[in-house]
């Protein structure tokens, strides 16, 4: 072994890897940490970059060649040495994925740091191994390992997962005796898409009769909401918005025996974890564990799915509040449009209770109709006043980057939906965005990568997307690679002759300096949805 350690070839192979690995680890390391620290996210993502960056694909190609005659030793001009190509290589794939990132700096936290000892061990580990068995062949050893980092970078956050849980317990544990010390109820919100805003719908409308805090931004996993709970809850607490949401099968049933509600909701089921749980049936199982030991659940009856889950609940013991926003539906709470079915039109109408007559309410096009009546729906089940909860649906909070209309300099309205990344929210934002533009007598102008998480239906939905902004007559700025080809032909399904076109941009910032250019000071830019740049 260390005569095949300090064979030239193999000795300069190992140097060079040395250099090599820097970059590699830079990026996969990043791309764990922008992804959860999820196993088997790292690969997904490489494979992803391999399929949408074309010159990736090639250079992986001429390395696994070069790697080849490397393996075989006696390959002219270089020989052995053919390794170095390989290494020089892998240094710059995934062309375009930046080692310390533009959206989110790679940060070097402590986890980072016991991941990236078990990633060097990994490594070498496996380097050691080859070079044992190529015999000498060996100087293809680390070009192999390199050329193996992202599965190799999900094996070591697969061996680190549980020791990084027994690592945090302590801070889970703190938050548990927190909770118990303050006696604060906690009301537990998941759903496929609208948990933010439907969280800050309810601690608005909680706050009208208890103290409540509301777990910040989307701090929604185990960790996230320990700290929000070690962080905010003070004496007097009485009610804990917790906003809870998954990255794998489980994680819902966990979060619940941590932090145990007291009222638990579901706002919709929809697509947006296909990615991971493949099939909607299996989201259904997932988000409805929420509901297990909550004595009070609260849930919308317009999807026949979440209907049945409530007489499940019923059939078990549990006090349940339904929801509709459809008119005729026996319901606790309904909330409707006006007859002319205008979604901005005033007044809505809301029922707070079975047998109470409907009050008109002011709710404007804030919300999704779905997640304002969630909310309602969790304010009657705490107890909240009917007059209360109706009076405080006027001035609903917003959610940062979601729905949020701006004015430009230019005089050009900007629609920011940059949050919004699910196939309804996307249409919808859409229609208001055009029926904007149509009233201003501007152009329609949309950014957007498109959608992702969507799994198996991601194409199909990305161009139904692009198809519907075709439709509009609206300008499409396609950002990326992820989805532009989908999008695009999407586009060009629907747009007719008087449609201002689509076009590929590589950046975010490229497409905005266009956008605003073709808005003008009468149209509407719409922002829909945006990528972290681990994204091809």
């Amino acid at each position: 072994m260390i005569e095949l350690l300090l064979y030239p070839p193999t000795l300069v192979s190992l140097v060079v890897a040395l250099v090599a690995a820097v970059p590699i680890a830079a990026r996969w390391l990043r791309v764990a940490q922008r992804e959860h620290y999820v196993p088997g996210s790292v690969s997904r993502m490489a494979w992803l970059w391999v399929m949408r960056e074309p010159f990736t694909a090639v250079i992986l190609v001429l390395v696994i060649g070069a790697t080849y005659a490397a393996v075989l030793s006696g390959v002219p001009p270089l020989g052995p040495y053919w390794s170095l190509v390989s290494l020089l290589l892998l240094a710059l794939v995934p062309l375009g994925l930046p080692v310390r990132g533009r959206s989110a700096k790679f940060a070097i936290t402590a986890r980072v740091k016991r991941l990236m000892v078990c990633w060097i061990s990994l490594h070498v580990g496996v380097t050691v191994v080859l070079v044992w068995v190529l015999g000498y062949g060996a100087a293809a050893a680390p070009a192999l390992v390199l050329l193996l980092s992202a599965p190799l970078t999900d094996l070591a956050l697969a061996i680190m997962a549980p020791i990084e849980k027994a690592a945090s317990q302590r801070f889970v544990t703190q938050a548990q005796k927190r909770l118990q010390q303050t006696g604060a109820r906690v009301v537990a919100i998941t759903g496929s898409y609208g948990k933010t805003s439907t969280k800050n719908y309810v601690a608005h409308l909680l706050s009208a009769s208890f103290t409540t805090v509301a777990s910040p931004a989307s701090f929604n996993n185990r960790l996230g909401l320990a700290r929000a709970v070690n962080d905010k809850l003070v004496p007097g607490t009485e009610m804990f918005v917790a906003e809870m949401g998954m990255a794998a099968p489980g994680q819902i049933a966990q979060l619940c025996r941590q932090f145990p509600p007291s009222i638990a909701a579901i706002t919709v089921i929809g697509e947006g974890h296909l990615q991971r749980m493949r099939t909607t049936e299996a989201i259904l199982r997932e988000k409805s564990s929420i509901t297990e030991h909550a004595p009070i659940v609260v849930l919308p009856i317009d999807d026949p799915r979440l209907a049945e889950l409530a007489d499940r609940c019923r059939a078990a013991g549990k006090t349940v509040v339904t929801t509709t926003c459809q008119a005729g539906v026996d319901a606790d709470v309904a909330l409707t449009p006006p007859a002319d079915g205008a979604p901005d039109a005033e007044p809505w109408l809301i029922r707070l209770g079975t047998g109470a007559e409907p009050v008109p309410v002011s709710i404007g096009s804030t919300g999704h109709a779905v997640n304002v009546a969630v909310a309602a729906g969790i304010a009657v089940a705490a107890g909240v006043p009917a007059a209360a909860i109706a009076a405080r649906l006027g001035d609903l909070p917003g959610s940062q980057h979601r729905a949020e209309v701006q004015q430009a300099p230019t005089g050009a309205l900007v629609i920011d939906d940059t949050y919004n990344a699910n196939p309804v929210g996307s249409l919808r934002a859409l229609e208001g965005a055009a029926s904007l533009a149509a009233e201003r007598g501007g152009t329609l102008v949309v950014v957007t990568p498109g959608m992702v998480e969507l799994g198996p239906v991601q194409a199909e939905r990305n161009r139904a997307f692009g198809a519907a902004i075709g439709a509009a007559d609206g300008l499409l700025f396609a950002v990326a690679r992820t989805n532009r080809a989908a999008l695009l032909a999407g586009y060009a399904s629907t747009a007719t002759s008087e449609a201002p076109g689509a076009m590929a941009v590589t950046t975010r910032e490229q497409a905005v300096r266009r956008a605003v250019e073709a808005a003008g000071d009468r149209g509407v830019i719409l922002y829909e949805n945006d990528l972290p740049d681990h994204y091809p």
